[in-house]
């Protein structure tokens, strides 16, 4: 089968291509590799939602994949989820896509600006009903990890200010800075899809030697590659 993977930086996902064949760079985003009978096109499109959107719809424009699966780190809001933990998101939003209101935040959907039932959106979130079928042996790796909600923001938080006025805005566990992109992308061009996230920090306000991003990485880049050789074993 064909795979997409897609990651903001290489960094992220390194240990895992280490255990690939490598095939060919097709561009300067773009690398080709292989594993077993699988085919797996790895994007690296860059950091934020404007590059993700941007380079992913392309993509997807001229290859169809029969599973794309985006990769990397995230933040938690609550503390339930420790440092460490590979999550499934199964909902994503641009939470402050919208405007201010005085104190109060008013959506694009509040707003009439956009109807919260158009595709891609269901009652304005990107809902992801993939299990990961498309590998087989995969589905029961899937459902062993936990399923959060998730936005999707340029920033990534560190004032106590910020947390609580996204908090009220939004129903979430992590945040990261391309999962929705990947998601309207992927939903839009009918493209199975699964967002699988590392959490390496708490959101708090910003202190990184109360991160533990090795240890996300490793459970990240472990865990990615159950799935790929999840049909293989």
């Amino acid at each position: 089968m064909r795979i997409l993977l897609v990651a903001a930086t290489i960094f992220e996902i390194r240990p895992f291509l280490d255990k690939l064949h490598f095939v060919g760079k097709q561009s300067d985003y773009l690398s080709l590799y292989q594993f077993k009978n699988n085919q797996i096109d790895v994007l690296i499109p860059g950091v934020g939602m404007v590059p993700t959107a941007f380079h992913l719809g392309r993509q997807l424009v001229v290859q169809r994949y029969e599973l794309a699966i985006n990769a990397g780190i995230a933040g938690t809001y609550y503390k339930y989820l420790p440092l460490g933990s590979v999550v499934n998101v199964v909902e994503d939003c641009v939470a402050e896509l919208g405007a201010e209101d005085g104190e109060n935040f008013l959506s694009v959907f509040e707003l009439g600006l956009a109807d919260p039932d158009t595709n891609p959106y269901r009652g304005g979130r990107l809902i992801n009903d993939c299990i990961g079928s498309e590998i087989p042996g995969a589905d029961e790796i899937i459902r062993e990890l936990p399923n959060v909600k998730a936005i999707t923001s340029n920033t990534v938080r560190g004032n106590v200010q910020s947390i609580a006025r996204i908090q009220r805005i939004a129903d979430a566990d992590i945040e990261s800075m391309e999962g929705a992109a990947f998601f309207y992308a992927c939903f839009s061009e009918k493209t199975p899809c699964l967002q699988i996230r590392a959490v390496s920090n708490v959101v708090e306000e910003r202190d990184k030697s109360r991160w533990n991003l090795d240890l996300a990485l490793k459970n990240l880049n472990k865990t990615l590659f159950k799935i790929i050789a999840s049909g293989h074993a």
